[in-house]
């Protein structure tokens, strides 16, 4: 299984950016999927993940600006960041389970600043 993530970019502080996570290399329904980052800093962060099902948590660090969602016919996520802070700077990466494997994708960067 293969992830792109895609969508990152620089944006002002208060601004959105979406970011796009698809899957490639199965024709099976992704488990969980999940966003990660890290920041500048070199720390690490779940940010968002989502079961098959569609259910969903957060980190409180987000909660209330970020939304995970899914397109499980597509096998892609997405990650709608609202509200952004010079604090949500760091390299975005997406995971997803299938079965009893994790997969990583490459990160895309998020840069909030003015």
């Amino acid at each position: 299984v293969q992830l792109q993530a895609s969508g990152g970019g620089l944006v002002q502080p208060g601004g959105s950016l979406r970011l796009s996570c698809a899957a490639s290399g199965t024709r099976f329904r992704l488990n969980t999927m999940a966003w990660h980052r890290q920041t500048p800093g070199n720390q690490r962060e779940q940010v968002a993940i989502i079961t098959g099902g569609g259910s969903t948590n957060y980190a409180g660090s987000v909660k209330g600006r970020f939304t995970i969602s899914r397109d499980n016919a597509k096998n892609t996520a997405y990650l709608q960041m609202n509200s952004l802070k010079p604090e949500d700077t760091a390299v975005y990466y997406c995971t997803a389970r299938l079965g009893i494997s994790e997969y990583w994708g490459r990160g895309t960067l998020v840069t909030v600043s003015s």
